[in-house]
């Protein structure tokens, strides 16, 4: 029997035929879309506002507005004792590191306290017992010199420069007449009215300031432990450390320029007197305080006004003035500094300078020496708490 008679015939699939081609036939034109318009005729939607809710809004609304305008009417009546308030806590925390060295020492705070106040409240009176008639004779005289002055300088640039500038226009754009000098030289010098009303307010300020200072200083454990007892545990660790660190370089830095203007005030004046500069305890102190508390241009500004006095009485003095000048920078940069600021912040200049200029505008004169202080109270809670980083090579090599 063969082998392929058992094999099986494969089966055949059945043949697909192919559709035949149809001609190309182009689609049918398309109609335009029509718009499909909803046959049910459109309804009004009726909002109404909840009486009650919209009573409850206008009343939130008139409840604001009447305490924002409690609160605005309220601080320009305030704002000159929370002014007070402020410095009188500058004060404090300046003289706390000594209040400080004595409560360390076995005082009390508050007998260290009362000892502090009381040295610097005798070293006033004996300034003024000493100098007091003298200073207010020669700020009179000052300000009443102030007109000629201005007509002196003027006067030079003219003849110096070939320039045609008017110098009574100048001064009435200065508000520098003649009048509002005299009313104010006046009130300086003995008016009756304005002298006393001025004496009224510059006591009560001294006696708040005073009182406060005392009571921050003396009080200042007890005042931290109160306000520390509003905030959580973990929250108290933190605001007692800012208060410390606060208080340890924003017053350190405080007393010592203290101690630097009060030297400088001192050699300022006494050379002053010895070389006749007019008006020489006023330009001395002047010197002395803008030296310390305006940075990097506190020196000229110093020197400056002294020198345009005496440039018209003795000129040869501005000389002697620059020689002075310098000198005594460098013996306070080389001398006394490091052996009073040792141990105190240092103040980038140009922050400095920006706190002094911010400060004057917020609060005037005051506040340009009392905003190099807030500024170091700010910058130290930053270094304290704020995360600073290495330099990379590569940015220390760009940046030299």
């Amino acid at each position: 029997m063969s082998d392929h008679g058992d094999q099986q015939p494969l089966p055949i699939e059945p043949e697909v035929l192919a559709e035949p081609e149809l001609p190309f036939q182009p689609e049918p034109a398309r109609e335009p879309d029509t718009e499909i318009v909803d046959p049910r005729p459109s309804r009004r939607v009726q909002i109404s506002f909840d009486h009650i809710s919209l009573r409850r809004t206008l009343v939130v609304i008139l409840a604001a507005v009447v305490i924002f305008e409690i609160v605005t009417w309220a601080w320009t009546l305030l704002a000159g004792f929370a002014f007070n308030l402020l410095l009188a806590w500058l004060v404090a925390i300046s003289f706390d590191p000594v209040v400080s060295w004595l409560a360390h020492k076995g005082l009390r705070r508050g007998l260290a306290t009362t000892i502090v106040a009381t040295s610097v409240l005798v070293l006033l009176a004996g300034f003024v017992a000493l100098f007091g008639g003298v200073l207010a004779t020669q700020v009179s005289e000052l300000v009443q010199a102030l007109p000629e002055l201005v007509l002196n300088i003027v006067d030079w640039i003219n003849r110096t420069f070939h320039a045609n500038i008017d110098p009574v226009q100048l001064t009435d754009n200065l508000n520098l007449t003649s009048d509002q000098i005299t009313n104010i030289a006046s009130n300086l010098a003995g008016g009756i009215f304005g002298v006393l009303i001025g004496i009224v307010g510059a006591v009560f300020d001294f006696v708040t300031v005073l009182v406060f200072s005392f009571y921050f200083s003396a009080d200042s454990p007890r005042i931290k432990r109160f306000i520390a007892s509003w905030l959580k545990p973990t929250q108290q660790v933190t605001f007692i450390k800012i208060w410390d660190i606060s208080v340890q370089k924003a017053g350190g830095f405080v007393i010592s320029k203290l101690a630097l203007a009060t030297l400088s005030a001192i050699f300022h004046c006494g050379f002053f007197y010895i070389i006749d500069i007019p008006y020489w305890l006023p330009m001395g102190i002047f010197a002395g305080v803008v030296s310390q508390f305006i940075p990097t241009i506190g020196t000229y500004i110093g020197v400056a006004l002294p020198a345009l006095f005496a440039v018209f009485d003795q000129p040869i003095d501005v000389l002697w003035i620059i020689i002075f000048a310098t000198v005594y920078q460098q013996i306070e940069n080389y001398v006394f500094t490091p052996r009073i600021s040792n141990r105190t912040m240092d103040i980038n200049s140009g922050v400095a300078l920006a706190s002094v200029f911010i400060g004057a505008a917020l609060f005037g004169p005051i506040g340009a020496i009392i905003g190099i202080p807030l500024a170091a109270i700010i910058i130290a809670v930053f270094e304290a708490y704020g995360q600073r980083y290495e330099i990379h090579p590569y940015v220390d090599r760009k940046a030299d």
